[in-house]
């Protein structure tokens, strides 16, 4: 059973419009079961609870369901020993995952579906403990797995308080051995449960009437991070150890997304250390490319533009270095902070890289995830593209056009350039 299989396109929209096309025919969903996996303090119930409310599918959480009795009964009778304590584990463990898998195969036998949280170590391993969950299931489910660093697990562990973190065990960051859609902690919830949805296919309608489909382009011009490549987790692990090594507290997406990092840099430090921290956090963002990803969708989009940039406000250092980990071919023009006097939110960008192509800037289509990035779309006077998952939708509501997958819209060539048309 495949992502695709268990959650159509079609069962989610966005807004009450008839005017709209869906990306798969419509068909009743008889059973979806998302498994949100990872270590204590991970984030897995938050997360677990949005995509349950954002699908209206129940939610089973190993802890709700088993807790309260092991907590309030169980650890009565243990004399001071905590019933997470490791010399309990192998008789508490398969008593509460066999309750939680019993629960899901209630759920699967009356055709229904459900998110079902818990750390599930053993399972993501493959083997027996796998081969029973999907069983319970009726087939494979889709598993999410949260993942971060042991510095911020520890620390969320900390803030919460509660007794049985005093036991856990930190799960192996060792990658699962089952298919599986790899998430970080330190994402908001937000972009974590956009990134599900996207990854199973539950996409926001397309409008049929929206003007953009019925222009025709001559470039589209691509910004890098958010909207080719996934480097939103590097970005802010790299953020965090700048802020670490110089004392601040520093945001990058709350203020930063999609501009230069010398705007973010002169609005924090002093003049006396805003060189400094402008080099050394060019060196850490250029060299974390560990987990820097394709965005699904958007590089078979990209490759079908016939003529096409890419317009980053990174330096070219960093966009070299992360295309090279994501894979992504470098096109005939590629516009960094390196190449212009003024960054985006001003239109220099795409002007230079419209120039550059020997097209009018009117006639390019921009793609970007971020408002700042819309702003110097619209300003230079291209058509705007947005897509969602480093931004919710209603944050790029001033672009022309808001997708959850760049693969939603497909391109169609003529003599006299190319138009975007929906996907089938």
């Amino acid at each position: 059973m495949s992502a695709r299989d268990v959650l159509p396109p079609s069962s989610i929209y966005c807004g009450d419009s008839d005017n709209v096309v869906k990306s798969s025919e419509e068909k009743v969903v008889q059973m979806t079961f998302i498994v949100v996996a990872g270590a204590a303090g991970a984030g897995k119930s938050t997360l677990g609870r949005a995509i349950a409310r954002k699908l209206a599918l129940p939610i089973l959480d190993l802890d709700t369901m088993t807790n309260p009795v092991l907590d309030d009964a169980l650890n009565l009778y243990l004399g001071g020993t905590h019933w997470n304590d490791q010399g309990l584990r192998g008789t508490i463990r398969p008593a509460r995952y066999r309750a939680l898998r019993d629960t899901i195969a209630d759920q699967a036998e009356v055709g229904g579906g459900a998110v079902a949280v818990a750390p599930f170590t053993a399972e993501l391993a493959g083997g027996a403990d796998w081969h029973d969950l999907v069983v319970a299931c009726q087939g494979e489910p889709v598993v999410v797995w949260i993942t971060g660093t042991q510095e911020l697990l520890a620390r969320r562990r900390a803030h919460r308080e509660v007794d049985r973190d005093a036991h856990a065990i930190d799960v192996s960051p060792t990658p699962p051995r089952v298919p599986h859609l790899r998430l970080d902690a330190a994402l908001s919830t937000p972009q974590q449960l956009t990134r599900v949805l996207r990854h199973i296919g539950a996409l926001r309608s397309v409008p049929l009437d929206s003007p953009t489909l019925t222009r025709r382009y001559e470039a589209g011009l691509f910004d890098l991070d958010g909207t080719l490549i996934d480097s939103t987790p590097a970005v802010l692990r790299s953020w965090n150890r700048l802020s670490a090594e110089y004392g601040v507290d520093i945001n990058p997406l709350a203020s930063g997304h999609g501009q230069p990092a010398t705007h973010l840099v002169r609005a924090i430090f002093s003049a006396d250390r805003a060189e400094a921290a402008l080099a050394r956090i060019t060196e850490i963002e250029a060299a974390e490319v560990s987990d820097v990803v394709p965005i699904p969708g958007s590089a078979e989009f990209f490759t079908s533009v016939p003529v096409r940039a890419i317009v980053t406000s990174g330096t070219r250092l960093i966009a070299g270095n992360r295309l090279v980990a994501a894979g992504i071919s470098r096109p005939d023009t590629l516009v960094t902070f390196d190449d212009v006097t003024q960054g985006k939110p001003n239109p220099e960008p795409f002007l230079l890289a419209a120039q550059q192509l020997g097209v009018r800037p009117e006639a390019c289509v921009v793609f970007e995830d971020a408002p700042a990035g819309i702003t110097a779309g619209k300003a230079a006077g291209c058509t705007v593209v947005a897509i969602t998952g480093t931004h919710d939708a209603d944050e790029l509501q001033d672009a022309d056009l808001v997708v959850d997958r760049l693969d939603q819209l497909t391109v169609v060539n003529d003599q006299e350039g190319f138009r975007l048309a929906l996907s089938a």
